[in-house]
């Protein structure tokens, strides 16, 4: 079973960590199997014998409950899991890139399709684009014609992404959001993290 001391910050205070083992101190505890099967309340000390007997960790998972619930684990093992998988958390969230493109109201429409051309490069890259139409002096009266401008955009560009956040007026300038189809993302957050694994220093080391 698993017996260390919790590990405690600066000022001296233990960092919030459940109770395991003999560290947690009530006389019955509400138990829970290893595979999430319900016990029953149980005397601590049969709890505390389960887990030796399992080779196993009980584990205090719900203190503020009467009894508190405890759970039969590894450990170590749900720890390094739970790390990895906030790790991989982390990674996903750091693929997500939004990019930004501006339109004047009154683009003409050779500027049009190069700032769709761009838009479209980027939703294929897997990335976000903010697009945000700028109006000018006497154009601020108008912004249903920003409006039309950035549907017009959103659909011509359909097939690569669809909107997340829908035309708002911010200042003097009407924001939209365009997001790439999930499949896109998957794929393009995957092609572009290998591409930046490779460069860190190629492939992970045989198990």
């Amino acid at each position: 079973m698993t017996e260390r001391a919790l590990p405690r910050s600066s000022r001296g205070e233990a960092i919030t960590e459940p109770r395991i083992n003999d560290r947690i101190r009530v006389p019955e505890v509400r138990l829970v199997g290893p595979e999430g099967e319900q016990v029953g309340i149980v005397p601590i000390g049969e709890a505390l014998r389960l887990a030796q007997d399992s080779e196993l960790d009980l584990v205090e998972v719900a203190p503020m409950a009467r009894p508190p619930v405890a759970k039969l684990m590894d450990y170590g093992k749900f720890k390094y899991e739970s790390a990895q998988k906030a790790r991989e958390a982390r990674r996903n969230q750091a693929l997500t890139v939004i990019k930004e493109m501006r339109l004047r109201l009154k683009i003409d429409p050779h500027d049009y399709e190069t700032k769709k051309g761009h838009v479209e490069r980027f939703l294929r890259s897997g990335d976000k684009v903010k697009i945000t139409v700028m109006f000018r002096g006497r154009e601020q009266s108008r912004p249903e014609m920003g409006y039309r401008l950035l549907q017009r955009l959103a659909q011509d560009v359909s097939e690569l992404g669809v909107v997340e956040s829908n035309p708002k007026q911010d200042g003097r300038n009407m924001v939209m959001v365009i997001a790439p189809h999930r499949n896109q993302a998957a794929t393009d957050g995957a092609r572009r993290q290998a591409k930046a694994d490779k460069a860190a220093g190629g492939q992970a080391p045989p198990a």
